[in-house]
C-alpha cells in the first residue's frame, strides 16, 4: 500500500475563526465560548451543549445547521458527516482540498473542543452491559482524532483545564494559535483516545471472558508527575487506569508531603496485604518495607494488631509503610508515631486519631472509604524489553482453597487458624517466600531469596533478631507455624522450619518429591496441609 504524503508548509500561526464544541463534561464551557465569541469566534455545537450556549445567551449554530442533515438514533448520528469531518481536516493549503471544500461547500473548523462520555466511569459503577455498550462514545473521539491528526490547522481541546491557555494563546498572538500549543494538545488528545480505547476494549474482554485478546491495550490518566522514579536518575509519572478498587490510586491524601514512586509502591503492596482480613472477623495491621511484609498482625483491636506487627522487625519498620483494616482510631495512632513511619493508610481516620498524625507534618496519612476485594477481578501489568507481561491479578484467598492434612498428625484448631494467616501473608511476600507466624502475628519473614531454603533461614535469623530486640527467653518462633508460597522441592527448607520450631505448615504442594517432603514431616512430628495453589510474586 502507498504511503500518502501531503508535504505541504506548516504554518507557525493558524486564525481561530470557527469552534466546534461538543462536549459531554460541560465544566467550563459557558465561559470558554464567551471568551471565544468575545474574540470574534463562530460557534458550532451539538445536543446539550448546543442548549447550554443558547441558554447562555450566545450565537451559536446547530450542528445540523451545518451539515443540514438532522441528528437521528437517538443522537448517535450527529457529528459523523463530511461537513464536519472535512472542516477538520482539510489542509487548507492544499489545491485539491481548497477545491473539495468549494465544491461541497465546507467551512473549516480551526478549533475543536470535545470531550468523551464517560465510559470508565460508568462501567466502574457496575453498569449492566446495554448501559456499558450506550456509553461507547463514537463520534466523539472521531471528531478528536481527526482535530488531532490535522493539528497543522487545527487546535483540540480535549480538558477544560486547558481552556485558559488557549484563551491566553490566543490573545498573545492576534487571535491566532500556535503551533507549539497545537501539537501538545494534539499529543493529548491522542492518549486521551488511545486510553479510551484500552478501557473500551478491556471491559468487552472482561465481559466476553476473553483471557488474552489478540490486542491488550493499557491507558491511564497522569494523576502526577513525581520528581523521580525508584532511584533520583530516573524520570516517573503516576497514572491513574481509572479501576474503582480502594487503594492508593482512589485514597484522598489527607496530609502530608507528596508520595513519592516507592511510596505509591510500597503503599499499594500494604494496602492489598491488608485487605485480606476482613474487618468484621478481626482488627488487622500490615507494616511493610520495600513492598514486602515486615510485620502483619491480627488483633482484637488496632493498636495490639500494630504492636504484633511492629514486633516482627521493628528495625525493618522503621520508615515503612503502615496499613491497617479498619478505621484508624487513637490508640493506635499513638503508637504508630512512636517509630519513624512514611505513610499510614486505612479505610478512614477518626478526628483524634487526625489530630495526632497531624503532629507530624510529613507523614502520609490517606483513607480509602473501604477495603480492597482480594476476590475481585482484575489484570497485572509488566513491562518486558519489546513487550508486555499481561496476567490475571491473584485473587486466590486461602478461605476458598479445600485444605489437605497429608501428615499423619493433623494440625490443631489453633495451628490451623495461624496456618491460614500465614498462607494469606505469604501471598504478599516476594519468591521465595516464607513466613513463619504464632497466635495470628509474623515472627519471622524470609523474601526473595533464590533458594526456599535461604528464606526459611533469614526468616529463622530475623525472629532471634526479633526475639532479642523483645527481650524475651525463648526464640519467637517456638511453636510457631509456616507457609511457604510454593512446594518445597526437598525436604531441607522443611527441615529448617522445624528446626527453627515450627510445628505444621501449609504449602501448596505438586512437588516431584512431595512424598520425601511428607515423610520428613511426619519423621519430625509436623503438622502439615496442602492448598493446591501457588502464589509466586516476582
Amino acid at each position: 500500500m502507498a504511503i500518502v504524503s501531503k508535504a505541504v508548509p506548516v504554518p507557525e500561526l493558524v486564525p481561530v475563526k470557527r469552534a466546534l464544541l461538543s462536549v459531554f463534561d460541560k465544566t467550563g464551557l459557558v465561559d470558554f465560548a464567551k471568551a471565544l465569541a468575545e474574540r470574534g469566534v463562530e460557534l458550532v455545537s451539538t445536543g446539550g451543549s448546543y442548549k447550554a450556549l443558547k441558554d447562555a445567551g450566545l450565537t451559536v449554530l446547530d450542528i445540523s445547521e451545518v451539515t443540514g442533515f438532522p441528528e437521528i438514533m437517538d443522537g448517535r448520528v450527529k457529528t459523523l458527516h463530511p461537513k464536519v469531518h472535512g472542516g477538520l481536516l482539510a489542509i487548507r493549503e492544499d489545491a485539491d482540498h481548497k477545491t473539495a471544500m468549494r465544491e461541497h461547500g465546507i467551512t473549516g473548523i480551526d478549533l475543536f473542543c470535545g470531550n468523551l462520555y464517560p465510559f470508565e466511569q460508568v462501567v466502574a459503577s457496575g453498569a449492566d452491559y446495554a448501559t456499558g455498550i450506550e456509553n461507547i462514545d463514537i463520534g466523539g473521539p472521531a471528531m478528536t482524532r481527526a482535530a488531532a491528526k490535522n493539528h497543522a490547522y487545527v487546535t483540540v481541546v480535549t480538558d477544560p483545564a486547558d481552556y485558559d491557555q488557549v484563551i491566553s494563546a490566543l490573545d498573545t498572538n492576534g487571535g491566532q494559535s500556535p503551533l507549539a500549543l497545537r501539537k501538545s494538545l494534539a499529543l493529548k488528545a491522542f492518549a486521551r483516545t488511545a486510553a479510551y480505547d484500552a478501557a473500551v476494549s478491556n471491559w468487552l474482554a472482561d465481559q466476553l471472558d476473553e483471557e488474552t485478546p489478540a490486542h491488550r491495550a493499557v491507558g491511564g490518566e497522569l494523576a502526577e508527575v513525581m520528581r523521580y522514579g525508584e532511584n533520583p536518575h530516573q524520570t516517573a509519572g503516576f497514572y491513574k487506569t481509572g479501576e474503582n478498587r480502594p487503594g492508593v490510586a482512589t485514597a484522598r491524601q489527607l496530609q502530608g508531603k507528596t508520595l513519592s514512586y516507592n511510596n505509591i509502591n510500597d503503599t499499594d503492596a500494604a494496602f492489598e496485604l491488608v485487605s485480606e482480613f476482613d474487618p468484621a472477623r478481626t482488627s488487622a495491621v500490615a507494616i511493610i518495607k520495600h513492598a514486602n511484609p515486615c510485620g502483619v498482625a491480627e488483633g482484637a483491636s488496632l493498636r495490639e494488631a500494630y504492636e504484633k506487627a511492629l514486633r516482627c522487625d521493628p528495625v525493618s519498620a522503621f520508615g515503612g509503610i503502615v496499613a491497617l483494616n479498619k478505621t484508624l482510631d487513637v490508640e493506635a495512632a499513638e503508637e504508630i508515631v512512636k517509630t519513624f513511619t512514611e505513610v499510614i493508610i486505612a479505610p478512614d481516620a477518626d478526628d483524634a486519631a487526625r489530630a495526632i498524625i497531624a503532629a507530624k507534618k510529613n507523614l502520609r496519612l490517606l483513607v480509602t472509604g473501604g477495603l480492597a476485594d482480594a476476590r475481585a477481578k482484575g489484570l497485572f501489568v509488566k513491562s518486558v524489553a519489546g513487550g508486555l507481561l499481561v496476567q490475571s491479578r491473584d485473587n486466590g484467598v486461602v478461605d476458598d482453597l479445600d485444605l489437605k492434612v497429608v501428615t499423619k498428625r493433623a494440625p490443631s484448631e489453633q495451628e490451623l487458624a495461624d496456618l491460614k494467616f500465614a498462607f494469606r501473608v505469604a501471598k504478599h511476600v516476594k519468591s521465595n517466600a516464607i513466613v513463619y507466624a504464632k497466635d495470628g502475628a509474623t515472627v519471622g519473614v524470609g523474601a526473595g531469596q533464590m533458594s526456599r531454603v535461604d528464606s526459611a533461614r533469614i526468616a529463622a535469623r530475623k525472629a532471634l533478631d526479633a526475639t532479642e530486640a523483645a527481650g524475651l527467653s525463648e526464640p519467637l518462633t517456638k511453636g510457631c507455624v509456616v507457609a511457604s508460597d510454593a512446594f518445597f522441592p526437598f525436604a531441607d527448607g522443611l527441615l529448617s522450619a522445624a528446626e527453627a520450631g515450627a510445628t505444621a505448615v501449609i504449602q501448596p504442594g505438586g512437588s516431584m518429591r512431595d512424598d520425601d517432603v511428607i515423610a520428613a514431616a511426619d519423621e519430625a512430628g509436623l503438622a502439615m496441609v496442602m492448598t493446591g495453589m501457588r502464589h509466586f510474586r516476582h
